[in-house]
């Protein structure tokens, strides 16, 4: 999972073998915003305050490979693509990059937003599709073969946190400072397709669940301290309410990071960063907090510390 792990602790007690981070990894300048993993597992991008993002090694000796350099502020968030190809990045500097991940450069900069961009999603499938949201209240659809965006969502008024494709990138997910998550079909944008409504402060994050779970729930994680599952499927059928899980114990703080949240590959645990400086993570069925991983000097983003944990936990 996307998440530095650190020393844990179980909530009924230890159940694994691991005493200690199997591997620190050292090399950023500032805090660490987003990071995630290769989708072979081989390699970790990592990126944040020092505008640098950072690609490691996670086997062997777990040594910082290749650093790309270019952003002219803090970068907020990053994706790889499916092929893992391609790395894209969501900057302060209002703009989008899109970087090889094999030749280790920049290959694209995208004069995004009026303000910061503060999310990044990549469709899972087809053609290849971005999304961003940003501070200046805009939500944009990229075609990353062409010039200039696709669609424009209408304005929102408001900070946009988080954004997320769909399964299949026909409707897109935003939340921000206004609590509530809105889905967005892209054949007919005039209004919301789809309203969530639940969170009781700025929605931090969204991501959706693995595509061997068919994409059909997005975990959103917000500043009300909670982390809450939704049925996104077009043909729901259900009870009325969309949300069936809702997840409690981990803490946003008044320095009011964009704190991620993130699915196992099998789709039974999400994780979520925590400004009580540890890494939780649930169980999505019962809705039990199962591990909580300490050992960040910060709040855990991945690291505001400038550091990032590598550990494991039983499958």
């Amino acid at each position: 999972m996307p998440v530095g792990f650190g020393v844990f602790e179980t909530c009924s007690g230890r159940t694994s073998s691991l005493l200690a981070p199997i591997m620190l990894l050292s090399g950023h300048g500032g805090e660490i915003f987003s990071g995630k993993f290769h989708p072979d597992g081989e390699f970790l991008v990592s990126a944040g305050m020092d505008r640098d993002i950072l690609i490691w090694k996670v086997y062997g000796e777990c040594e910082n490979i290749h650093v790309m350099s270019g952003h002219s502020g803090a970068v907020l968030d990053l994706q790889l693509s499916t092929d893992g190809e391609r790395v894209y990045t969501a900057s302060t500097d209002k703009t989008v990059g899109i970087w090889d991940l094999v030749e280790g450069r920049r290959v694209k900069r995208i004069k995004a937003h009026g303000g910061f961009v503060n999310s990044v999603c990549a469709a899972r499938r087809g053609p290849p599709l971005l999304v961003t949201g940003s501070d200046d209240g805009t939500v944009k659809v990229w075609d990353t073969r062409r010039r200039g965006e696709l669609h424009t969502l209408p304005g929102a008024g408001f900070p946009i946190t988080s954004v997320s494709f769909t399964d299949t990138a026909e409707s897109v997910l935003t939340g921000g400072t206004d609590n509530e998550i809105r889905c967005w079909d892209l054949r007919r944008l005039a209004t919301p397709s789809l309203q969530l409504r639940g969170h009781t402060d700025t929605v931090t994050s969204l991501c959706l669940s693995p595509a061997k779970c068919s994409g059909a729930h997005v975990a959103s994680n917000a500043m009300d301290n909670t982390i809450r599952v939704w049925d996104v499927r077009p043909y729901f059928k259900g009870d009325g309410t969309r949300c069936t899980t809702a997840l409690t114990g981990h803490q946003h703080n008044f320095e009011q990071n964009l704190i991620k949240v993130a699915w196992s590959p099998d789709g039974r645990r999400v994780a979520s960063g925590s400004a009580d400086r540890c890494v939780h993570i649930w169980d999505v069925t019962s809705g039990r907090l199962i591990y909580r991983l300490p050992g960040h000097n910060g709040i855990m983003s991945v690291g505001s510390d400038k550091q990032i944990y590598l550990g494991e936990i039983e499958s």
